[in-house]
């Protein structure tokens, strides 16, 4: 039997601001029905709550998250931007190795989450203190390096990038974690294994599977959400996932990751 009963696979997007109706910021819903002919349903859009807008929001999809998984059966969801930096960067600032106090330190630096706030506000100190917790593109996590192809999270203005839907995204996970609490296992911060029945939070990056399945007609951002709420489904459903929320690190290797994070799907063990 799979871990979990639905999935959602998030295309992120650090454009604009928190309240901007977003193009690039897609959800989409996979499940799975015990005893059903067909126990993989085709992964479904969710459109964002009726409004004013026609795409979501950064702000609307951190609310819609959190009144989603607060009751919900067991759930993955994938959102695909980083979820921490380098150890360099802890090192450079000599920050405490702990993910929490890294999303608060964060948040009061690059507060990307306040009402009418660009990115670019924070880069080119007109708000915030960007300056005083700017990270360098030269600086790259064990997962991003292990990956292949993705970019460091300090990598601005380059194509393929994730450096602003990252420091974008960070402020939300930190709202999630303090609306949902115990709720919600952030992997692999909380543990490399998260407890039965949990719903898990986790990284990942849509390139590792966007390329297994037809676009059809969905725009490459929707594909990229449809990608990892199959992946995961089917995944999960054939009871491989396990062996991806246990990646083939060293020991010195695992204590980076739980600082920096790690993609799921990265470096799978064998076991």
């Amino acid at each position: 039997m799979p871990d979990f009963a639905r999935y959602i696979g998030v295309d992120y997007s650090g454009a604009e601001t928190a309240e901007s109706s977003l193009p690039g910021l897609r959800v989409y819903l996979a499940v799975y029905l015990a005893g059903s002919a067909n126990g993989l349903p085709e992964p479904v859009e969710i459109p964002p709550p009726p409004s004013a807008r026609k795409y979501w929001t950064r702000r609307s999809l951190a609310e819609w998250l959190a009144e989603t998984l607060l009751d919900s059966p067991p759930t993955l969801v994938g959102i695909d931007h980083g979820f921490s930096f380098p150890l360099a960067y802890f090192e450079h600032y000599r920050l405490a190795l702990d993910w929490p106090a890294f999303l608060d330190d964060f948040q009061r630096h690059w507060p990307t989450d306040a009402p009418n706030t660009y990115i670019d506000f924070i880069r080119d100190g007109i708000l915030g203190n960007g300056a005083a917790r700017s990270g360098n593109p030269r600086w790259r996590r064990l997962t991003e390096i292990r990956a292949g192809t993705a970019k460091s999270v300090f990598h601005f203005d380059v194509q393929g990038t994730v450096a602003k839907s990252t420091h974008a995204g960070l402020p939300w996970l930190r709202f999630l974690r303090q609306r949902l609490g115990a709720r919600v296992h952030f992997w692999p911060f909380d543990g490399w294994q998260p407890a039965a029945e949990r719903t898990v939070i986790a990284e990942v990056y849509p390139r590792l599977w966007n390329k297994r399945y037809p676009a059809e007609n969905r725009s490459p951002h929707q594909h990229d959400a449809y990608a990892v709420a199959r992946w995961m489904q089917e995944t999960d459903s054939s009871g491989d996932l396990r062996r991806h929320l246990q990646p083939a690190l060293t020991p010195i290797e695992r204590c980076t990751a739980e600082i920096e994070g790690w993609i799921l799907g990265v470096g799978a063990s064998s076991e």
